[in-house]
C-alpha cells in the first residue's frame, strides 16, 4: 500500500509539473490523450494486417493438410515398400528382381522414390555450390569492397534474376547452353543434370548473395575497426572477422538455396532429360520429384494410385523443403541474438 501511495504521488507530482490540472495523475491523463488520438484508419490497417499474417499460417496448414490427406491413401493399396522397389518378374533373367524404378505406366506399377531422390538431389547439390560460390563471393563484395554507389547500382541489378521466369531460364538451357556443355565435356546425354543444376544455379544466386550480404552487413562496425587496430589489412579482416561473424548467416543463405534449388521446376523439367534413373553421374539424364508431378499429374486419372503416388511425392518434397526453411530460420535467429549481444 504504501508503494502505490509513493506511486500515485509521484504521478500526481508529476502531472502537475506537465500543467496537468490539480488532482489528476498523469497515467490517467495519458490515458485520455490516447483515446483522443485514436485514427480508424490506422486501425483498420493493423487489423488487415493482423488477417493477413493469420492467413498465411491458415494457408499453408491447409496445403500441408490437403497434401498429406491424399498421400496417406496411397497406402490403401499400395505396400510402404513399394516406395523403395518392387519385385517384378524379369523375362530377360527369368527370375524375379527387386526394380527399383519409377514406372507407374507398367503391368506392374513401380513407385520408388529413389530415382526421384537421386535426381532431385543430383542437381540440386551442384547448383547450390556454385550459387553459394557466386552469391557468397557477390556478398563480400557488395559488403566489404563496394563503394556506395557501385552497391547501389549493382545490387538491385543482380537480384533482377530472381526475377527471370524460369521458364526462359529452362528454354536457354535446352537451346543454347546444353549443346555447348556436350561439346565442352564431350558427354554422352545431351541433356543431364548438369544441365539443369547450371540453370538453377543462376536462379538460385540472388537468394543466396541477397541473405549472405545482409548477414555482413549486420556485423558490427567495431570488429572490424578493433581488426584494423591491430594491424590487419582488409582481407585478413575480411577473412578472419566478417565472415566468422557471419557464418550463421551465410550458412542459412545456403541452406535456403538449397531448398530453393530443390523446389525448382520448369527448368529441370526441360533441361536434365527427364530419365527417372538410379544414378551418381552428374552429366547423366535423371528426373526430380518436382519435374515428375508437372509431368505426370495432368494425365493421371483422379483416384487412382498413381494419383496418390504423385501426392505422395509432393508431400515429401514439402516436409523436406519446409525442414530446410525451419533450419534457416533457426540459424538466422541465433545469428540476430548473439549480434544484439
Amino acid at each position: 500500500m504504501k508503494v502505490e501511495g509513493l506511486t500515485l504521488k509521484r504521478n500526481r507530482s508529476f502531472g502537475r509539473a506537465r500543467g496537468f490540472p490539480k488532482g489528476q495523475d498523469s497515467f490517467l491523463r495519458s490515458r485520455e490523450l490516447t483515446k483522443k488520438e485514436f485514427h480508424p484508419q490506422e486501425w483498420l490497417i493493423h487489423q488487415m494486417l493482423r488477417v493477413a499474417g493469420f492467413s498465411s499460417i491458415l494457408i499453408i496448414g491447409l496445403i500441408f493438410i490437403f497434401l498429406f490427406k491424399e498421400a496417406v491413401l496411397f497406402f490403401t493399396t499400395a505396400h510402404p515398400l513399394s516406395l523403395i522397389g518392387t519385385w517384378d518378374y524379369d523375362a530377360w533373367e527369368e527370375k524375379n528382381i527387386f526394380k527399383v524404378m519409377w514406372q507407374a505406366a507398367s503391368v506392374v506399377p513401380k513407385y520408388s522414390l529413389i530415382p526421384l531422390i537421386c535426381g532431385s538431389f543430383l542437381v540440386a547439390v551442384p547448383a547450390t555450390l556454385i550459387a553459394a560460390l557466386f552469391g557468397i563471393g557477390g556478398a563480400v563484395y557488395l559488403s566489404e569492397i563496394a563503394s556506395a554507389r557501385t552497391r547501389e547500382t549493382l545490387k538491385p541489378t543482380l537480384e533482377l534474376l530472381a526475377g527471370i521466369p524460369s521458364v526462359v531460364m529452362g528454354f536457354f538451357m535446352l537451346a543454347v547452353a546444353a549443346s555447348l556443355i556436350q561439346d565442352i565435356f564431350h558427354t554422352k546425354f545431351r541433356l543431364n543434370a548438369f544441365v539443369g543444376a547450371l540453370g538453377v544455379a543462376v536462379l538460385t544466386i540472388p537468394v543466396v548473395m541477397t541473405i549472405a550480404e545482409d548477414a555482413m552487413r549486420a556485423v558490427p562496425r567495431e570488429l572490424r575497426d578493433a581488426s584494423y587496430a591491430l594491424g590487419a589489412t582488409r582481407w585478413q579482416t575480411i577473412l578472419g572477422t566478417v565472415i566468422p561473424a557471419a557464418v550463421s548467416g551465410i550458412s542459412a543463405a545456403v541452406i535456403l538455396g538449397f531448398g530453393r534449388a530443390l523446389g525448382e521446376t520448369m527448368v529441370v523439367v526441360m533441361a536434365t532429360g527427364n530419365a527417372a534413373l538410379v544414378t551418381g553421374n552428374v552429366f547423366s539424364s535423371v528426373r526430380t520429384m518436382t519435374a515428375n508431378i508437372a509431368a505426370e499429374l495432368g494425365a493421371v486419372a483422379q483416384g487412382s494410385e498413381h494419383y496418390y503416388a504423385l501426392f505422395l511425392v509432393g508431400a515429401f518434397l514439402f516436409t523436406v523443403t519446409f525442414f530446410l526453411n525451419f533450419v534457416a530460420e533457426m540459424v538466422l535467429n541465433k545469428m540476430r541474438s548473439r549480434l544484439r549481444m
